[in-house]
């Protein structure tokens, strides 16, 4: 049996696994203006239409994201917009290790 603490990481792991791809990353993000079509999610990112609903279907099951159907039209926004907050993290992260030498610079 998985003791509760072993599954708490394990559900923190798969929101976090939801996350790490480029693509995501950048719907995210573009969702924190509010919410958006499918379709404007395929302009922001460059891809197909099924790859671009594969990624949202991924973080929709990892409670990232809820999308609502209007029409012919589905829209997606931001389930908890704190999650931003932990990008925001993730850039102090980066900017400390270019700081340090690191990495090369990101800009």
């Amino acid at each position: 049996m998985v003791r509760r603490d072993d599954m708490r990481y394990r559900l923190r792991a798969s929101v976090i696994k939801a996350m790490a791809h480029p693509s995501r990353l950048q719907m995210l993000e573009a969702l924190e203006a509010g919410e958006l079509c499918v379709c404007e999610l395929q302009r922001i990112v460059g891809s197909d239409i099924s790859t671009v609903s594969k990624h949202l279907s991924v973080m929709k099951a990892a409670g990232l994201v809820e999308d609502e159907k209007r029409g012919l039209q589905v829209f997606y926004r931001l389930r908890v917009p704190c999650v931003l907050g932990f990008l925001e993290c993730v850039e102090a992260v980066l900017e400390s290790r270019t700081a340090s030498g690191e990495v090369a610079c990101l800009v």
